[in-house]
This record gives C-alpha cells, structure tokens and sequence, in this order.
C-alpha cells in the first residue's frame, strides 16, 4: 500500500533546511580556502610558507646574513666557508 507521503504536496518542505545546509557548507569550504590562502600557510605544518623571507628586519651584516643561511639550512658547510673567505678578501662597500 502506498500513503501519498513523499508525493503529498503539504510533505514537501524537506528542501528547505537541505538547501540552508548546502549553504553553510560551501559558504564554510569557501572560508577555510580564503582563510589559508590569505596567511599563506603551509598545509601540514600551518606555518607560513618562507618564513626568512617574511622577517620584518633583514640583517645589514653580510656575514651575520650568511650564518643565519646556515644556520636555516639553506647552504653547506663549504659553501659557507668559501662565501666567508670571499666576503673578508672582498674590499667592503661604502
């Protein structure tokens, strides 16, 4: 036997909270995107992509910027090493 629930016309207002819960959560997907691409963070860790090149004070001494490339990773051992000897042969800026 069939009632007539589902094809009752007054039955039909199923599609009202469906719609408001679609709503919310593309509206919610569409934050959590806006909201990391706007910090720039990075996905697994939720720190900012280049750090070192955010800093908001670079340091002027060129030996102190190559220790901190070091210290970051950023360059080996040698390659610090030969910066630094060409940095104290190389006559300083003015």
């Amino acid at each position: 036997m069939h009632d007539g629930y589902w094809h009752d016309g007054g039955g039909n207002w199923w599609w009202i909270p469906m719609t408001l819960m679609m709503i919310a959560f593309w509206g919610g997907l569409a934050w959590v995107i806006v909201t990391l691409v706007r910090h720039g963070a990075h996905p697994t860790t939720g720190a900012a992509a280049v750090p070192h090149l955010t800093s908001p004070s670079l340091p002027s001494d060129p030996r102190q910027m190559l220790a901190e490339r070091l210290a970051r990773g950023d360059i080996e051992i040698d390659d610090y090493r030969a910066r630094l000897d060409a940095l104290e042969q190389s006559p300083p800026r003015s």
